[in-house]
């Protein structure tokens, strides 16, 4: 079949790493199942991961992909929870590590990819393969942040770093969708435009005076906006952190943290529960993903390519 893999690691040029070309087909497991691929969405994780951040060597091939939508064998249309393992155990046994898809298993990037029975969660019909595929990551880490992480409320005030990337946008599109006050940050002026046109109270610039204090920060940037994300929280706020593309802070400003009584809490996706509840909010509204480009399977590179270059508004989605 064919597939979009890491074929060596490279700090420095992820995609100097990237292959397409043909890999086995998934071959039949007990309490797993094979999905055909319609679509898959492409994440930071995966650059991370040609960088050998969570990957070794020693595991090479290995395909990329976290997120998928498809078929099942019996026409089921599912969409794919990417975490293996860890508490729930099923499919893999319940002293196995959690782990994401392509991190001990293969990925998504593929014309088929096998996961745990329990792992799959039906798709809604009002859902396109390309809008579910977006949903198992960046929306699912969004949600989390939101309403389990950062237990936010209608009327509360919420500031997203950066405007644009999949976690952001869909963040801000759930947030306005149930009365949450939202604040964006982006260089970009017409990002800041589209982020207000999806629902965004206020946008300004990295670093920029916001109109009030917030409850809680969803950060995923890290470096470039940790000091404005920890001055921005009213006393007794909560930043909720699910990534650091820009790398960690020099300093955590411990001073200002234990002073004002504020918390900081990780969040790595969400629970298969979590998507479940997810799916049902987009399948019974009229809120979907914002797909930024879809390009085919043989164009991966293309695909990584936008995310690397922090073009994308949305979504980048690839289709077998």
């Amino acid at each position: 079949m064919l597939a979009a893999y890491a074929s060596h690691l490279d700090p420095h040029d992820p995609l100097a790493g990237l292959t397409v070309g043909e890999r086995p087909a998934p071959e039949p497991r007990e309490h797993w199942t094979t999905v055909d691929v319609r679509a898959a969405a492409v994440n930071h994780h995966d650059l991370w991961s040609l960088r050998g951040v969570g990957l070794r060597a020693e595991q090479l091939p290995m395909i990329l992909g976290t997120d998928a939508a498809g078929v099942t064998p019996d026409g089921r249309e599912v969409v794919v929870h990417g975490v293996i393992g860890g508490a729930s155990g099923h499919g893999v046994g319940p002293q196995e590590p959690r782990s994401l898809l392509s991190e001990r298993y293969p990925g998504t990037f593929a014309e088929q990819v096998a996961v745990p029975t329990w792992n799959l969660v039906d798709k809604p019909a009002g859902l396109s393969f390309v809008e579910a595929a977006c949903v198992p990551t960046a929306w699912l880490t969004a949600y989390r942040m939101l309403f389990r992480s950062g237990r936010v409320t209608p009327g509360q005030r919420v500031l997203v770093q950066g405007a644009g990337g999949g976690v952001s946008t869909a963040a801000v599109l759930l947030g306005a969708a149930t009365g949450v006050e939202v604040y964006v940050t982006s260089r970009d002026e017409s990002k800041r435009a589209r982020a207000l046109a999806l629902g965004a109270a206020a946008a300004v610039e990295p670093g920029g005076r916001l109109p009030a204090k917030v409850d809680v920060v969803l950060e995923t940037v890290g470096a470039a906006t940790w000091s404005h994300s920890v001055r921005s929280l009213r006393p007794g706020g909560t930043i909720v952190v699910a990534g650091s593309t820009s790398g960690d802070p020099t300093a955590a400003e411990l001073q200002r943290i234990f002073f004002q009584e504020l918390s900081v809490v990780g969040a790595t996706m969400g629970s298969r529960d979590d998507l479940v509840h997810l799916l049902a909010l987009l399948g019974r509204t009229a809120l979907r993903p914002l797909v930024d480009t879809t390009f085919p399977l043989t164009r991966t590179r293309d695909a990584l390519a936008r995310l690397a270059g922090g073009a994308q508004f949305g979504k980048i989605v690839l289709e077998p």
